[in-house]
């Protein structure tokens, strides 16, 4: 049988080097886990010390993860997740029902507004133990993704094939394939004539090729915050945008939408989670419902499922 050593970290060295990183400073993370600040600090050392590495940068402001100190976060927040899911697991199966407990979701914000919610509908009549907590994340740089390997999500629903690779840990599984569309006010003439409105989270590696090609599109005169603001932008006839199908379910009638054509750019929908939780019982149960509501909803929305 495996022993520990006194290089391993305990679960209680775990969740003080989470609240440090979480809260940002020794105090406030004894006064999360009701502690004192010596007894925070003399852990994180001891930590340290097993780790062989500084985890914390101390200083007037706080204390700043180290590139070291933001691994050891983020595994730490998985490690203790896994924790929990064990225990989830064996009290289910000893029951024989393994779906219970929490479940943390990331989504980007069209995915969260026009997909979940059916998602969501579906798990909760199918499994009522399990907890969903959805949480919208810009998809920008790490994105959804990223909030699962910091540990902070069990699963995302994420834009894959991007500029920014899979962290190590973490697998992906395709689950639509989502067209671009050219989006004006309805009714408009020469709608590729308009000033154009975009914003930060579109445009990633799987249309940038595309996107350079194309000599008729200007360069973004507006710059909005979300995909909800360039639509309003676009119903109230400031410019036109080019966007993907989720962002356009719902849009109002003052937005016409035209196809681009055969070549049209796509990016594809999928889900990520870490290969240890992939086999859960909620993830699981997580990616069923995501997969039967996909089949049967982003056809509407010309969206090749997978």
């Amino acid at each position: 049988m495996a022993r520990t050593t006194d290089s391993d970290l305990a679960p209680h060295e775990l969740r003080v080097i989470v609240a440090v990183g979480d809260t940002g400073s020794f105090s406030a993370a004894a006064g999360t886990l009701g502690l004192t600040q010596s007894a925070v600090s003399h852990s994180i050392r001891g930590s340290e010390r097993k780790v062989g590495a500084v985890l914390f940068e101390r200083g007037r402001a706080g204390a700043r993860p180290t590139p070291a100190g933001e691994k050891a976060v983020a595994y730490a927040r998985r490690i203790l997740r896994m924790l929990d899911v064990l225990t989830a697991e064996a009290r289910g199966a000893a029951r024989s029902d393994l779906a219970e407990g929490p479940l943390r979701i990331a989504a980007f914000r069209s995915a969260a507004l026009h997909l979940l919610p059916a998602v969501l509908q579906r798990l909760r009549a199918r499994h009522p133990h399990i907890e969903p907590r959805v949480r919208i994340v810009r998809e920008v740089g790490p994105g959804s993704a990223g909030e699962v390997a910091d540990g902070k999500a069990d699963i995302a629903v994420a834009t894959l094939g991007g500029s920014v690779p899979l962290p190590a840990g973490l697998v992906a599984s395709g689950l639509f394939e989502e067209p671009y569309a050219l989006v004006h006010p309805a009714g408009h003439a020469a709608p590729r004539s308009l000033p154009l409105v975009d914003w930060a989270e579109n445009c990633g590696s799987y249309t940038r090729d595309w996107w350079a090609a194309q000599e008729w599109i200007p360069t973004a005169t507006v710059e909005a915050e979300d995909d909800g603001a360039v639509l309003s932008l676009v119903s109230g006839g400031h410019g036109m945008a080019i966007m993907p199908a989720l962002s356009l379910a719902g849009a109002p009638d003052a937005v016409g939408i035209t196809d681009l054509g055969p070549r049209r750019p796509t990016r594809q929908v999928g889900y990520v989670t870490t290969s240890q939780l992939a086999g859960s019982a909620v993830v699981r149960a997580f990616v069923r419902e995501v997969r039967a509501t996909v089949a049967g909803e982003m056809s509407l929305l010309g969206c090749e499922t997978r």
